[in-house]
């Protein structure tokens, strides 16, 4: 599924963050960036453990900001770190769409024009699916509006199974 949004194409896909060529990834990092389980450990996993060292390198931060640090052995040229929860492991509508937001912030100022997201909070921060949609995809939006001369041209949802990309897919189709 697809939409365009003022000239920057919104796209739903299913299967493995990892696998993707965009300038950057995003990944549902806790404030803290050690990469342990679901997308964060794929990409450590993938990429190298020089993603999670320099990440580890540039934090704490606040949850709901973003850091950005290279993509080691990953098709993407970078790896954005979108701090969804703290070391509670435990994450809300808030910081989600913060993260969110803070992500697209960082892929605008480093000029790059792709950025593929995961579904943020929902593995390990046990977030509502649909709920991490609405809240992504509200996000997205007011990037978008608020930031009309971005380099970007595609954002990827990329879901991990079936159920996630149902759930984006729904929250999408309302989407205006």
């Amino acid at each position: 599924m697809e939409k365009d949004f003022g000239g920057v194409k919104v796209r739903l896909v299913e299967g493995d963050i990892t696998e993707l060529a965009t300038d950057a990834i995003v990944n549902a990092a806790n404030n803290h960036f050690w990469m342990g389980a679901g997308v964060a450990g794929a990409i450590k996993r993938k990429g190298g453990v020089e993603i999670e060292q320099e990440a580890m390198a540039k934090g704490p931060q606040p949850v709901g900001e973003a850091i950005v640090t290279g993509a080691g052995r990953l098709n993407a040229r970078y790896v954005i770190h979108a701090a969804v929860m703290g070391q509670d492991l435990t994450t809300d509508a808030e910081k989600i769409g913060n993260a969110t937001y803070n992500a697209l912030l960082r892929a605008h100022e480093l000029g790059l024009e792709s950025i593929a997201f995961p579904a943020l909070g929902t593995g390990v921060g046990g977030f509502s699916l649909q709920e991490a949609a609405r809240v992504m995809y509200e996000a997205t939006e007011r990037f978008l509006k608020e930031h009309r001369d971005t380099s970007l041209r595609e954002v990827v949802f990329c879901l991990f199974g079936k159920d996630a990309y149902d759930a984006f897919t729904g929250v999408m189709a309302s989407w205006s």
